[in-house]
């Protein structure tokens, strides 16, 4: 028996910022058609240094097996070149949920990540670490 995909998601690139759209909850066939879909993305980015900004609507949370394939493709994303990721929960009754699997995930796929409550936030957070990085790039 397949499994039925749960949790959409839509993907738009602006310079060197992916901004994803995700209304969750998500198992792990969202997580893996995410991740071919997020590699087309990547590759847009011609390995330079990139962002990644979410909004998650709703109590956008992750079955283990979908927290699983998320930390796999965050690993992906980051040897393409991911910087950081921000993300900004909206709409949630589990917040603080989101808020720590969110915080766990990024911790074992080793990459930066940060909540807001608004886009203007977080799009000044991740300039802020891809000029960091671009100077030590040069240094």
């Amino acid at each position: 028996m397949e499994l039925a995909a749960h949790g959409t998601y839509s993907l738009k690139k602006t310079k060197n910022i992916l901004y994803v759209d995700a209304h969750g909850p998500f198992n792990e066939v969202t997580t893996q058609q995410y991740a071919k879909e997020i590699d087309g993305f990547s590759y847009q980015f011609q390995n330079k240094n990139w962002v990644s900004l979410t909004t998650f609507y709703g109590n956008s949370i992750f079955t283990p097996a979908a927290e699983n394939s998320l930390i796999s493709t965050l690993h992906s994303r980051a040897e393409k070149g991911l910087l950081a990721n921000a993300c900004i929960i909206l709409e949630s009754h589990c917040h603080d949920l989101q808020y720590m699997q969110l915080k766990r995930i990024h911790l074992k796929a080793n990459i930066a990540f940060n909540t807001f409550s608004d886009v203007k936030s977080a799009e000044k957070w991740l300039e802020k670490l891809t000029l960091i990085s671009n100077m030590k790039k040069t240094q």
